[in-house]
């Protein structure tokens, strides 16, 4: 594994109305903690409850795992709670990036949180272009990403949706979707 010192630390962005967003994220996740790298998941939306996900990540002694959303926005009650929670997420995201303990770390479904327009994409930008350690890869998942955010980045994926069971009236399946 390459050292810190000669490490290009990656901006990568998946977004798009596509599933998979965050599933790939996790996929680097994964692939850098078999490598032997720190990692640190921050989830900005999804709520406490278990995911196969977070159950495989226990399993690693080297994945940090945080799961602090209030859980799905768009069926918010309370958007100045959501816009408290998410803050106080961002402000909890940059002291673990700037912390110096990891090599990775995602922060899942932060995009969200521009679109809805409770932390600007100019803000998130400048952070990454001003203090993100330079070895550091991060990983930012969501639909909406802002464009200050998709300009800075390394990597831009969008996952384009061709179709989805849901739409066939199948709900969330254990092992696929959560």
């Amino acid at each position: 594994m390459k050292s810190r010192e000669r490490r290009n630390g990656l901006v990568v962005v998946n977004t798009g109305e596509g599933k998979g967003k965050s599933s790939s994220a996790l996929g680097m996740v994964f692939r850098a903690a078999g490598w032997g790298m720190k990692v640190c998941v921050i989830q900005f939306i999804k709520g406490q409850w278990q995911t196969g996900e977070q159950k495989a990540a226990q399993l690693f002694d080297n994945i940090e795992w945080h799961a602090l959303g209030d859980g799905f926005t768009w069926d918010t009650k309370n958007p100045e709670q959501d816009i408290k929670t998410s803050r106080e997420i961002w402000e909890f995201s940059k002291q673990k990036i700037l912390s110096g303990e990891f090599d990775v770390v995602l922060l899942d479904e932060i995009n969200y949180c521009c679109g809805y327009n409770w932390i600007s994409g100019q803000e998130i930008a400048d952070f990454i272009a001003n203090d993100k350690p330079e070895w550091l890869h991060l990983i930012m998942t969501g639909r909406d990403a802002a464009p200050e955010v998709i300009a800075i980045a390394n990597t831009v994926t969008e996952m384009a949706k061709v179709k989805h069971a849901y739409e066939q009236g199948i709900k969330a399946e254990q092992g696929i979707e959560f």
